[in-house]
């Protein structure tokens, strides 16, 4: 099993590139199962979550070719064979469900694996279920399967979620856009990786009003085309390289990055002293003089805080100036990352969904262990700019989310490579 070993040396100054986002490149890649023509991404991430949903897709009967490397996977879905998406797939990436919608949409049944458990808590897929049925579609689980069925095809319906959930909105748009009818779902979420989806489906010949708000309005269609869409560069790990610089100190120019994805994360970033501005290839990030300052950080749905950068910024937060509180809202389980940092010498205080933590002058490095993907790269950030010898054990969680992650901060002078284990 690989490791990770980072050793503290000082600033970090240069330039990252952002590729493109992992939550947006899943959600895209089932739309392909919406048409019997190509459907092409660009952009797309180089990652072990990809590959997985390429095998599910591949098992349903999809011809995906990777080009350049993995950043063009070029889709056909134009012989479906299969409608069971298998157990031994499904386990490996929640974000398979996604296959849901589109299959019945398309071929009015499908068989899904229920995804199991997560490490960061219960993501239950009941709002998917709903959804489905509120667009005409039968479900019967049985031997950990959810096997739908639409005679005659899904009807335009209200949805309305008593919760925001993302991934239950991208799975009911996959569903409503060739729905016999007008849907409309109620509480969705405003997330940029929706707002990406149904710029990919509007390509497609969708017709759709409303993303990025609370209310999306869908009229079905009886087909959809092709397209080549680029997918949008993914705001987490925009946001964790960003608080590179804002821990080491520095200044490092991420290649890609916008500001509107990651307005509510650059208010935090300013308060704490860090200097954010927006450059001619992205977003520069600095800083030059003394420690930063504690902030208080609550996790909420776009446009708020993102859950998916809470613990790297608790790494930024144990070496501030002051007592910061970090309440979890998104997850329950989600700070399993702070006693870690604790054995780097960080004063952190859990108690339920909140953690308070105090500032302290310096962390140090330690063996560590990673419990997801998050909690990894917020150990390489802590290490970044710790005393000492920092060893991530257990980094297979970040390959799901991060794609060259040395290559990336030792271009920018971090001392940091992968132990490979035989």
């Amino acid at each position: 099993m690989d490791r990770i070993v980072v050793t503290g040396n000082g600033q970090l100054n240069g330039q990252i590139p952002i590729a493109g986002a992992k939550n947006a490149c899943l959600t895209l890649m089932p739309a392909t199962l919406l048409s019997e023509e190509p459907l092409t991404l660009t952009n797309a991430p180089r990652l072990s979550d990809i590959a997985t949903m390429s095998a599910l897709l591949r098992s349903l009967g999809t011809e995906i070719t990777s080009m350049q490397g993995g950043k063009v996977l070029a889709m056909s879905s134009h012989g479906i064979d299969n409608h069971k998406a298998d157990y031994e797939i499904v386990r490996k990436m929640r974000a398979s469900i996604l296959v849901l919608g589109p299959m019945l949409a398309r071929e009015g049944h499908a068989v899904v694996s229920l995804p199991g458990g997560c490490a960061i808590g219960a993501r239950p897929v009941d709002l998917h279920l709903r959804a489905m049925e509120a667009l005409g579609a039968e479900m019967d689980l049985r031997d950990g399967y959810v096997h739908a069925t639409a005679k005659g095809g899904l009807k335009g319906g209200i949805v309305d979620f008593p919760i925001v959930s993302v991934g239950a909105t991208e799975n009911a748009l996959l569903a409503a856009v060739l729905a016999k009818g007008t849907s409309v779902i109620r509480n969705a979420a405003r997330e940029p990786e929706i707002v990406d989806l149904v710029h990919c489906l509007r390509r497609m010949g969708a017709q759709i009003e409303g993303e990025g708000t609370s209310e999306i309005t869908i009229q079905g269609v009886d087909r959809l085309g092709g397209a080549t869409h680029p997918v949008v560069a993914d705001r987490i790990e925009l946001g964790t390289y960003m608080l590179a610089p804002a821990i080491c100190g520095g200044e490092v120019e991420l290649l890609g990055g916008r500001m509107d994805l990651v307005g509510a994360f650059c208010e935090k970033l300013d308060a704490a002293g860090i200097t954010v501005r927006e450059s001619e290839n992205g977003i520069t990030v600095s800083r030059h003089n003394g420690r930063t300052q504690a902030v208080d950080v609550t996790t909420e749905p776009f446009p708020g805080f993102p859950t998916d950068l809470q613990a790297q910024m608790m790494a930024l937060l144990c070496t501030a100036e002051g007592t910061s509180v970090l309440e979890e809202k998104i997850f329950e389980n989600r700070f399993m990352h702070a006693p870690e940092l604790q054995r780097m010498g960080a004063s952190i205080d859990v108690h339920g969904g909140t953690a308070r933590v105090t500032g302290v002058e310096k962390l140090k490095g330690a063996p560590v262990m990673a419990t997801d993907l998050r909690a990894s790269v917020s150990l390489i950030l802590a290490g970044l700019a710790a005393e000492g010898e920092t060893i991530v054990n257990r980094v297979y969680h970040l390959d799901r989310g991060y794609e060259h992650v040395e290559d990336k901060l030792s271009a920018v002078g971090a001392k940091i490579e992968r132990i490979h284990e035989a």
